[in-house]
């Protein structure tokens, strides 16, 4: 059974046991070893074959048509972005994969970034490992970065650092979202060295994550708000927008902009004298 088929089962069972019997028309009630919707009752709302779903989630190296799959998730209410999280796990449509390509350098990143002060900007890859930032970033999180890290990582500074949690307000809903936007991302490097070895030292750190990543919940980009509290300006509120990098499919633009103007009016009180960067 390949890593890819395994995750396959795993998204199934985890969306399977979030469908209520009835959701689906079926009598509720009644005692049930696990929540959610039994295998044959799937395969038969679906009209699939038991023993083939049965397969399917067991992660066996069986053909699924694009008709067949659609039936499953819309019997598993699926949303656009779980449906098209599905079709890549069963290798049903192609993957998109990152072309090579000339049209920008890390040193264009760099200007470009810099260019949008005073708003904080950053640009990740679909890890969230950090390749670049401004100063108005690398001022307004500061606090953010302070534990020795084998690399710079939006998620793992979040749920590592002390200050991080402490500063973030909406950190309830902010860390779900980006670790489905992660598992969404997963989809496309399963068996990859570099994102197996970093989610397996995560998941050995933090059980929040562990708990979090077994859910295989997937989310797709969302404009959202980001409501954080400055030790030097106090609480603010951001609109985070994420820019995709066409010619770098791997790669992703934050910038955060104030979302009301005392915001506005309290950003430049979170610049750092230049001394202080070299702290």
């Amino acid at each position: 059974m390949s890593a890819q088929r395994a995750e396959l089962g795993e998204f199934l069972k985890a969306r399977r046991a979030r469908v209520a019997p009835e959701d689906v028309g079926l009598p509720g009630g009644g005692r049930r070893r696990t929540p959610g919707l039994r295998r044959e009752e799937l395969a038969q709302l679906a009209g699939v074959g038991v023993t083939w779903y049965t397969w399917l989630e067991q992660g066996r190296p069986i053909n699924a048509s694009g008709q067949v799959l659609d039936a499953v998730a819309t019997t598993l209410k699926l949303s656009p972005v779980e449906r098209e999280h599905l079709y890549r796990l069963a290798e049903a449509t192609p993957v998109r994969l990152p072309r090579p390509t000339d049209c920008a350098s890390e040193a264009v990143f760099a200007e470009i970034v810099e260019a949008l002060d005073p708003l904080p900007a950053l640009i990740t890859n679909t890890r969230f490992d950090i390749i670049r930032a401004n100063r108005a970033y690398n001022d307004l999180f500061h606090d953010w970065h302070q534990l020795p890290c084998i690399h710079k990582n939006l998620l793992w500074c979040i749920i590592t650092e002390p200050s991080a949690r402490a500063q973030l307000l909406n950190y309830d809903t902010e860390v779900p979202y980006i670790v489905g936007r992660l598992r969404s991302a997963y989809a496309e490097h399963i068996g990859d060295p570099d994102w197996e070895t970093d989610l397996e030292r995560l998941q050995a750190i933090s059980p929040e994550f562990t708990r979090l990543w077994s859910r295989h919940e997937v989310a797709a980009c969302t404009p959202r708000e980001r409501h954080i509290v400055n030790p030097t300006a106090g609480e603010l509120r951001f609109t985070v927008t994420e820019l995709a990098i066409p010619a770098h499919p791997d790669l992703v633009l934050f910038v955060e902009t104030p979302a009301d103007d005392t915001t506005r009016a309290r950003l430049p009180q979170t610049r750092r004298e230049p001394a202080d960067r070299l702290a």
